[in-house]
């Protein structure tokens, strides 16, 4: 999974809300995802590709982000848009996504090529929100190993998706964080097994 993106989306363990106005209506929405420089929303608010609308939200406690976007995409009910205000706004959302990835309430998925091996890379929370990018990367992409060295936050579903890759897919860990490497051995004492066992070998004994 390449993204082609400038700015890469981020992900979220929850819905976000976001408050939207256009062509004389109020409404409410959730975020898909975003990025310094859009976002996917999913609302009832019938916008109208290539308009602007303003919009209004909050990522888990930041400063109000209040701007104008412009309708690029629509299918059915989620929507496609693209940042129209300058540069405060820009860095406004990129302090607030910096800090949901470092406490977990986001998440990035990317993937690179490393040593001739297909590799994705995941920051922010690990959790069931990566279900898809993790199944697409799976089957479609072939990916060799995780980097998981940029993990903040996992719960018991970011772990059954590691599990899976390992032990079904034959993906070995390159990487982790403090905090993956504490889930997993807590998940390996929990199941009286041995500690996990080093890196690039864990996936063939998963296997």
């Amino acid at each position: 999974m390449h993204d082609q993106r400038r700015h890469q989306r981020i992900r979220f363990g929850k819905p976000l809300a976001i408050r939207i106005g256009f062509n004389g209506q109020l409404g409410s929405g959730y975020l898909e995802n975003l990025s310094i420089s859009g976002f996917m929303v999913r609302t009832e608010i019938p916008l109208e590709v290539g308009k602007n609308f303003g919009c209004e939200f909050s990522i888990f406690g930041s400063a109000r982000i209040d701007t104008i976007a412009i309708t690029v995409s629509c299918l059915g009910d989620l929507f496609g848009a693209r940042f129209q205000a300058g540069p405060i706004s820009s860095l406004l959302v990129k302090d607030a996504l910096d800090q949901a990835l470092a406490s977990g309430h986001a998440s990035s998925v990317s993937m690179h090529t490393m040593e001739g091996k297909k590799v994705l890379c995941v920051a922010g929370g690990l959790n069931a929100s990566l279900e898809n990018d993790f199944s697409f990367c799976l089957t479609k992409s072939g990916i060799h190993e995780l980097d998981l060295s940029g993990v903040t936050r996992i719960d018991p579903a970011g772990l059954a998706l590691c599990r899976n890759a390992m032990r079904h897919h034959g993906v070995s860990i390159r990487a982790s964080s403090e905090c993956f490497a504490s889930a997993w051995q807590n998940q390996a004492l929990n199941a009286s097994v041995l500690p996990h066992p080093p890196l690039r070998a864990a996936a063939q004994e998963s296997a």
